[in-house]
């Protein structure tokens, strides 16, 4: 099953390559990007019931063992992150075809977004440190293509932005990379997780800060997160739903790999992380607050939703970091789908002010009905995903006695609904004859392509809660597995290839 590792990301190269081939001909690279995405879910699949019936899955690439070879790695994590992330990347390829727009007048759409997918898959499956910086470069070139599309100006300002953030993150990285070969010989994780302890405790600590600052620039946490709200909402529709709903959360898998596979749990680092979480809660949600944009509004929210994630993590416990990989599956759903309804919001009015927009709840229930259920999870109401989710991080946090950041997670989560609210009463139930004149220039019904896109994302969501005990057993496996690295290292350094 180990052969299988390498296909998530060969296959969307693969079939990035072929649209490039068949740039004249939109059909043939449709074709090709949804059988490329599709092999992608079913390989994911399989992934994540072999590791969960047989244990970690470790590919050697050309079979050339560490520390001379590549290394491909999946566990718990990885395979659920592959199963998630593969099928929000259909989902927004299926959307964006109903959409047209930048998929239909741009014959490097395909190519680019499978190589976004490969990237997102790499991150996901690498074993060493330098292979995640490449995956992240190419998610970063990617990404700036996608985000340009179009060339508004105030696309190619919020580009430029966003690749020079991205580019001093990835300057950092390299300087880690480079100083942590310096000081162990080795960028393998594997590895680095059994010679890492040996170094000096000052050492250890600041390689453990280092990274959290460059994958805290990817996640978007306080205070590293001031690129994200300009720079997504003025990307394409479907692209913005891939943005807020997979890339923040590659960051966030990120920290969570390398602080529990790399560094013992430490106090200070616990403690410096429940303070970035709580800051990074309030501040997104104050920020949503203050705005007049539904892609805004939700783009601040990604901010906030990330705290939540980094809050499980800093516990360092099972039930917090159970909690947390719990929160990721189920921000990612619910994130790409209220993008998504954003979209169609959009299509449907020409604006995604909330003062340029009104009345949908009675012109558009279906669009209504699609918005409310991931906001209510978004906003943490019972008994969708959210609460459970939510529920699982506050109370593992009673239990570590990290009660200010406990409250700061309520807190966030009232002013959460406030936010929700406001959409909700603005754009469904708000006054009609305010909305914009663009209305009338558009389709009376949004596209089928797109609101069956949107209707399977947010079915994925509540599924959640019908099949929430199952996930979250799953999590805590996941979290069981995190907590104990040498599991991990046995896998990669030990054996030979199941």
């Amino acid at each position: 099953m180990n052969d299988f590792i390498p296909l998530v990301v060969i296959v969307p190269l693969l079939g990035a390559a072929l649209c490039v081939v068949a740039a004249r001909s939109r059909r043939v690279q449709r074709v090709v990007s949804l059988v490329a995405l599709s092999s992608n879910v079913i390989t994911a699949i399989l992934l994540l019931v072999e590791v969960d019936d047989e244990g970690i899955l470790v590919s050697q690439a050309g079979g050339w063992r560490v520390p001379i070879g590549i290394t491909l790695t999946v566990d718990r994590l990885s395979a659920v992150m592959l199963v998630v992330s593969s099928l929000m990347l259909i989902s927004v390829m299926v959307y964006a075809i109903g959409l047209g727009d930048e998929e239909q007048r741009f014959s490097a759409f395909h190519p680019i977004y499978l190589a976004l997918a490969a990237g997102v898959s790499a991150s996901f499956v690498t074993g060493d440190l330098f292979n995640l910086f490449v995956a992240f470069e190419m998610m970063l070139v990617a990404s700036y293509v996608l985000l340009t599309l179009g060339g508004r100006r105030a696309q190619v300002r919020s580009g430029m932005t966003y690749v020079i953030i991205s580019l001093i993150a990835s300057t950092f990285f390299v300087t880690a990379l480079a100083l942590l070969y310096a000081s162990t010989g080795t960028v393998n994780m594997a590895e680095l997780a059994d010679r890492i302890p040996d170094l000096p405790d000052g050492v250890r600590l600041g390689f453990s800060l280092l990274l959290v600052v460059v994958f805290g620039i990817k996640a978007g946490v306080f205070p590293l997160y001031f690129w994200l709200p300009d720079s997504y909402p003025t990307a394409p529709g479907a692209i913005t739903a891939v943005f807020a709903g997979l890339l923040t959360k590659v960051g966030v898998y990120a920290i969570i790999r390398s602080q529990t596979l790399l560094f013992p749990p430490d106090d200070r680092q616990g403690s410096l992380l429940l303070v970035i979480a709580a800051l990074t809660m309030v501040v997104g949600v104050l920020g949503a607050l203050a705005q007049d944009d539904m892609r805004r509004i939700l783009s601040f929210h990604v901010i906030s939703q990330i705290g939540y994630m980094i809050f499980g993590l800093a516990l360092f416990s099972l039930a917090g970091i159970a909690g947390a990989v719990f929160y990721v599956v189920h921000h990612i759903a619910v994130k790409t789908s209220l993008f998504l309804v954003a979209g169609l919001v959009e299509f449907r009015t020409g604006s995604g002010r909330l003062s340029n927009v009104g009345g949908l709840v009675r012109s558009a229930p279906a669009v209504a009905l699609l918005f409310a259920f991931p906001a209510l999870s978004l906003a943490g109401l019972p008994p969708f995903s959210g609460f459970i989710a939510k529920f699982a991080l506050v109370d593992a946090g009673i239990d570590d006695g990290a009660y200010l950041v406990v409250v700061a997670s309520l807190v966030a989560s009232l002013l959460t609904v406030m936010s929700m609210t406001k959409i909700w009463l603005a754009v469904f139930w708000g006054d009609a004859e305010a909305a914009s004149v663009d209305r009338r220039l558009r389709a009376s019904r949004s596209p089928l392509l797109m609101s069956i896109a949107t209707g399977f994302v947010v079915a994925i969501s509540l599924a959640l809660i019908v099949y929430a005990d199952p996930v979250y057993d799953y999590a805590e496996r996941a979290a069981t597995e995190l907590l104990e690295p040498a599991q991990y290292v046995e896998a990669v350094l030990g054996g030979d290839d199941r």
